[in-house]
């Protein structure tokens, strides 16, 4: 069985999809990027409060389906330009910091909304 997780914790979908599924005991949250839910504006001062804002919005989500970062088993980010990885992973260091998940980093051309980074996870809790 699945279900919708949604919260307004975090931003809005853009488009034809659910900020989260839980189906099972896995729950699979689609890419966030740095949009501050309160105001619906993007926040793209510095890659580093750009990077804490997804991983805030990725852990509002986790929240509300009742998961935390220690339930993260896969992460992918997507980057525009991997001469920001240093600065990204520095950032997400401070949100994982034990018994790290699976982990992929891709350079792509282009995101959504002209962001530098997207970040999506799957969770898992028996």
């Amino acid at each position: 069985m699945k279900s919708i997780v949604k919260t307004a914790n975090a931003p809005a979908p853009i488009g034809p999809y659910n900020q989260a599924i839980k189906a099972g005991n896995f729950l699979y949250i689609s890419g966030q990027i740095a949009i501050d839910p309160q105001t619906n504006d993007l926040v793209l001062d510095s890659i580093s409060s750009e990077t804490q804002l997804v991983l805030n919005n990725l852990k509002a989500i986790l929240n509300e389906a009742d998961y935390d970062f220690s339930n993260v088993v896969k992460t992918t980010i997507f980057l525009k330009d991997m001469a920001l990885f240093a600065e990204v992973n520095e950032i997400y260091s401070s949100y994982f910091t034990t018994d790290f998940p699976a982990r992929e980093t891709v350079a792509v051309a282009g995101l959504p909304k002209g962001v530098n980074v997207e970040i999506s996870v799957i969770a898992y809790k028996s």
